[in-house]
């Protein structure tokens, strides 16, 4: 099996790397190779010990132009080869990413590198693509154009590994990975999502102070033209539906995704929901410790999508009411090193720093048992996998209403409809809500206890490791099953 991961395992801790982690291990009796994507060479060694059916690790860096091989311009004009990139990039439209990707060679003997970026016809191709939208700064439009069609080139001319299924674990530059894999060699493409990586990515764009607008729309709902922004974020919605159209299987961790998923060209009958899982062994045996200070927690990556700075807006607000509280922010803090600066500098600031700490990237495990109430400030998530952990150990949630948040919080109807609220939601970015439903939590103990019982049961009820570990064999037979009868 060949994992595609973009930016996670093995070199960043937590989340998907986690997930990943585990799923490897779930499946003793699959052998493993992970292709991960990445922005450069990783400063350090992997994170994460090498599960005994890990065969290798290979890498595809975003910063390199030596790949490919062959120092011949495409078997077409610059001005087709815009034309196929408009529509790829503007509609995600298979057929041209399918002409595009021939057009780069076949498997063993690809275009360049250079050639597709560095070279005269790669320059008329930028200007015959800059005239679908001439309205945009062309400064932006070129460098925009540089990151999205190099990424694009550099995943198809690249190494690809042998294997008999090809599992991407979301969609971009991993999803565009996985369909040239499957174009190229026939095999089954998986795709597990644990969020929607096209949403996330406009989230990120829409935040980007790097990004100039060169499009003054006003309140003209009209004006279909498209800007800077508009490129970046529509290339990763094509790139999405490029991926979906050659999946076999799309996996989302919760229903609400399916509806993204298929407004992004998802065939219904390709869709499945498989929720990420938690060992209640392990996370369920931490022994509660004695503590002087009450204690929240917010575990997580420090980046933006994840509103830390939110979480400061909490402590700040509770720091009366709540005497001696303590706010840990556990997790890793260099994806943005200047946002993680920016929330250390906030923290001295507003003299919090005997409240507030940052821990770094730790073993939850070892700090659960200190920890009364979870909080999650975050943007945007998916089915957070902490959530779970912090449930399992007893330990309720305060979160915002994203992603399946709600869901694992509150419950559905169903056979866990008779399980209480495993804490409480509030709305994004509103800290004064976060800040209250903590304080309710804190101030009742009864109501905490009962809380942190409530989730106990619904991860033991609906979230065990085991179950999600048997889905996925299941998947995977049937992806080894197509593959021997297509050999047939």
């Amino acid at each position: 099996m060949c994992l595609i991961a973009e930016g996670c395992y093995p070199y960043v801790a937590g989340g998907v790397s986690t997930w990943t982690d585990w799923l490897i291990r779930s499946q003793p009796q699959l052998n493993f190779r992970v292709l991960a994507v990445l922005p450069a060479p990783p400063a350090g060694g992997a994170l994460y010990p090498a599960p005994p059916n890990l065969v290798g690790i290979d890498h595809v860096l975003l910063d390199t132009d030596r790949l490919g091989r062959e120092r011949q311009w495409p078997d077409a004009s610059p001005g087709h080869l815009a034309l196929l990139l408009d529509r790829l990039l503007s509609e995600g439209d298979e057929s041209a990413f399918a002409e595009v990707l021939r057009l780069t060679g076949p498997i063993n003997r690809k275009v360049a590198l250079e050639v597709l970026l560095n070279s005269e016809n790669a320059w008329q191709t930028i200007c015959a693509h800059y005239v679908t939208m001439p309205h945009a700064d062309f400064l932006g439009f070129f460098w925009a154009w540089r990151a999205l069609v190099g990424g694009l080139y550099r995943m198809m001319t690249c190494s690809l590994p042998a294997a008999k299924v090809y599992h991407a674990l979301s969609t971009g530059y991993a999803g565009l990975l996985g369909a040239r894999a499957t174009i190229e060699t026939a095999r089954p493409l998986l795709i597990t999502e644990h969020g929607i990586y096209s949403n996330e990515r406009r989230i990120e764009i829409l935040m980007a102070d790097w990004i100039a607008n060169s499009v003054d729309r006003g309140l003209d709902l009209s004006d279909d033209r498209r800007d800077i922004r508009d490129f970046w974020a529509r290339g990763f919605e094509s790139f999405a539906r490029v991926a979906y159209a050659q999946a076999t299987r799309i996996v989302s961790l919760y229903e609400a995704n399916q509806a993204f998923q298929y407004g992004l060209g998802a065939p219904p009958q390709k869709l499945a929901i498989i929720p990420n899982g938690v060992d209640i062994d392990r996370f369920g045996s931490i022994a509660r410790r004695a503590h002087d200070r009450p204690t929240i927690a917010f575990i997580g990556r420090v980046a933006p999508i994840k509103d830390v700075q939110t979480f400061i807006d909490v402590a700040e607000l509770l720091y009366e009411e709540i005497p001696f509280l303590r706010a840990l922010v556990m997790g890793p803090m260099d994806e943005d090193p200047d946002y993680a600066e920016g929330c250390r500098r906030e923290v001295q600031r507003r003299g919090l720093e005997d409240t507030v700490e940052f821990t770094g990237p730790v073993n939850v495990r070892d700090h659960l048992g200190e920890v009364d109430l979870l909080v999650l400030t975050s943007i945007s998530e998916a089915l957070p996998l902490v959530v779970l952990e912090a449930g399992a150990a007893g330990i309720p949630t305060v979160a915002t209403d994203v992603g399946a948040c709600r869901e694992m919080i509150e419950g559905q109807a169903g056979p866990l409809a008779g399980i209480g609220a495993g804490g409480m939601i509030a709305a994004v970015g509103a800290a004064d809500e976060v800040a209250s439903a903590v304080a309710t939590l804190l101030c009742n103990r009864s109501l905490l206890a009962r809380c942190g019982e409530n989730m106990r049961l619904r991860v033991h009820a609906a979230y065990r490791d085991t179950a999600v570990a048997a889905a996925y064999q299941t998947l995977y037979s049937d992806c080894l099953n197509q593959n021997d009868r297509a050999v047939a």
